[in-house]
């Protein structure tokens, strides 16, 4: 005993092996606080990674926070771990480390790296928790891979948990994760979109980071409820249908001191070289990827949230700034790899590690890449020389589309390859086109905002964007808020303008996301072959006098869907398209239609083609393109 200290331990000397070798991969069970029984005694047992320290105590408030009556004990194989249990301390206590430097003069209270809860910010400590909960989605996990595979409808709603929606009438506040659990699951299921994605719920300090400036990596934050009304989210999700992504950050962390930098008086989960250290853009520390203990840290907490919280994916934030150590920094800020290129060689590594334990371990969950470069195979297995995730934010598309769509229309013409470039190359990676949070910030302005035109022309063109982004190939990714038109940026101190639904032109947008959403997961067509070059098929690209493209999406099946778009404010009339098979050619969606806020102008039910051939294709239909608007026309046989 070690000052009310009962020596105890759960880690075996294998554990520390593979801890050390960046293999372990449930390391959450061994190093944290575990309520337990010890010899009919019921306490917490203690264990910390800290092998720069001279002492190390826990204090809390079952010790008066003072250090000295509960001192750890140094495990004697070297790996650096103190542990210990003391007994009558139980769930639902405060505690932190009180750790005495042995390289330097450095005193420090630190939370819990591997800690379960924290209190609520602005408090800073860590809270004895127990995960143990009956889940009741064994079929939704056992099926889920149907859900996230290559050919599934993947239509992505993203989701800040502190500003989705508040409660105005109690001073604004946050809803919780269970209130959370009912609003969101009705919302999302009726909208038709089939994940949602949470900015980071790990525990953040800074509520204004959003949570991409992480403390506590095993712990989501407190700021709305319990552990366990987290699992209860995830599983109404489930229940309603919807899948669950989270946003997970191993590329930088929150210098908080609480937090886990300079954790023992070194350099300990961070690199110790500045040029390496500090993330130029954010000012955050980045982590030490050469470190076994850090990889065995951060691959243990991936699993965590598979494992624990049964999230259904992890979108990787921010991935390009671990692949190149020159990522926003200038001559002489940075370090080359040992070959002397500008590539974090140890970053590559803990990437492809962390895609391979995912996937062996949890088949069916999603890695995502936000990856801005154009880093080659990012979305292709280890095993063909790629990182090892599944898909990848298109940046290129977003930005492109973005750009042309914020032009006027009288100009577009001059700018049509940028709309048509990304098709060159979009069957390189398995992407997703992401309209996400970033896009509506920092002065970016909303969606709506970006749009040219007077207020009809605005609208018009949001219903062409969204209609672009759903008949384009890849995966989708949405902003909350930007399905109903939504004026003003988004803040995080506010909920979105639900109140904008009482207009006819927001109410129609809104309509207009869900059909899109509904067509898209019913039509094999529009999503069965995102990835392969088989399911897209260009009619014509060249019409760049007019701002208009046409396409087929294609299902291995043999289903055809037709796509025009028409990116001026002009009707054209009489307008003829070349299609690969005779027959009837229905009219499945018009986003011009008064429903949805536009004019109205339509082919309903749909059109005959002509014997005429036209566009390389032998066959053709004549159609009027509403001003700013996508058609889809789904070919029907002769007889069906």
């Amino acid at each position: 005993m070690s000052g009310g200290v009962i020596e105890y331990s759960l880690i075996t000397d294998y554990d520390t092996h593979l801890f050390r070798e960046g293999r372990h991969y449930r390391i959450y069970e061994k190093l944290g606080a575990h309520p337990l029984i010890v010899d009919g005694t019921s306490g917490t047992y203690f264990a910390v990674w800290a092998p720069n320290a001279a002492e190390v105590y826990v204090v809390g408030d079952f010790n008066g926070w003072r250090p000295g009556a509960h001192k750890l004990i140094s495990r004697r194989d070297g790996s650096g771990v103190w542990e210990g249990f003391i007994e009558g301390v139980g769930v639902g206590a405060r505690y932190k480390y009180y750790l005495v430097s042995r390289v330097a003069d450095y005193r420090v209270f630190k939370g819990d790296p591997y800690a379960y809860l924290w209190e609520a910010p602005p408090g800073t400590a860590s809270v004895v928790w127990d995960l143990r909960r009956e889940w009741r989605d064994d079929e939704w996990l056992r099926t889920r891979g149907r859900r996230n595979s290559y050919d599934a409808p993947i239509s992505i709603y993203e989701v800040h948990l502190g500003s989705w929606m508040r409660v105005p009438e109690e001073g604004n506040r946050f809803l919780t994760y269970r209130e959370l659990a009912e609003r969101l699951c009705d919302y999302v299921s009726y909208m038709g979109f089939t994940h949602v994605e949470f900015l980071p719920v790990m525990e953040h300090p800074f509520y204004g980071s959003w949570g991409y400036q992480v403390v506590g990596y095993y712990a989501p934050t407190s700021r709305y409820g319990k552990p366990q009304d987290f699992m209860y989210l995830v599983e109404r999700l489930h229940a309603c249908g919807v899948s669950v992504i989270v946003d997970w950050v191993p590329s930088h962390f929150a210098t908080d001191e609480h937090g886990l930098g300079l954790f023992d008086g070194t350099h300990l989960y961070e690199y110790e070289d500045w040029r390496k250290r500090i993330h130029p853009d954010w000012g955050s520390y980045i982590f030490d990827y050469g470190k076994g203990e850090v990889r065995s840290f951060l691959v243990s907490n991936a699993l965590f949230w598979i494992e624990k919280y049964h999230v259904d994916g992890l979108r990787v934030d921010a991935v390009a700034s671990m692949l190149y150590l020159d990522y926003s920094r200038k001559l002489g800020e940075w370090v080359p790899n040992i070959y002397g290129g500008n590539e974090n060689l140890e970053a590559i590594e803990f990437l492809k590690e962390f895609n391979e334990a995912v996937h062996r371990n949890y088949p069916g969950v999603l890695t995502i890449a936000e990856e801005s470069s154009a880093w080659p195979k990012v979305s292709r297995h280890v095993r063909e020389g790629g990182l090892g995730f599944d898909m990848k934010w298109n940046m290129g598309w977003m930005h492109d589309t973005l750009s042309y769509m914020s032009k006027d229309p009288i100009h577009r013409k001059h700018h049509h390859d940028i709309l048509t470039f990304n098709v060159w190359y979009v069957f390189y990676e398995n992407f997703i086109n992401p309209l996400s949070h970033d896009e509506v910030v920092h002065g970016k302005k909303s969606l709506i905002s970006r749009m040219p035109g007077d207020d009809w022309q605005k609208f018009a063109n949001l219903r062409l964007l969204y209609g672009y982004m759903y008949v384009h190939p890849g995966k989708k990714t949405l902003f909350m808020g930007n399905e109903i038109a939504q004026w003003d940026e988004w803040s995080h101190e506010r909920s979105v303008d639900w109140h904008l639904l009482k207009y006819h032109e927001h109410r129609g947008l809104q309509a207009w996301m869900r059909d899109l959403n509904t067509t898209y997961r019913m039509e094999p067509a529009l999503h069965e072959l995102d990835f392969r070059p088989e399911g897209f098929e260009w009619i014509d690209f060249s019409d760049r006098d007019q701002s208009i493209v046409s396409f087929l999406r294609k299902s291995s099946g043999g289903e055809v869907i037709l796509a025009i778009l028409n990116f001026t404010p002009v009707m054209r009339t009489n307008y003829r398209v070349g299609v690969p098979y005779e027959g009837f050619w229905e009219e499945l969606l018009n986003s011009d239609l008064s429903a949805y806020g536009g004019m109205g102008v339509n082919n309903a039910p749909g059109v005959t083609s002509e014997e005429t051939p036209y566009h390389g294709r032998p066959h053709s239909v004549v159609l009027t393109l509403p001003p700013l608007a996508v058609l889809l026309l789904k070919h029907r046989r002769l007889g069906q």
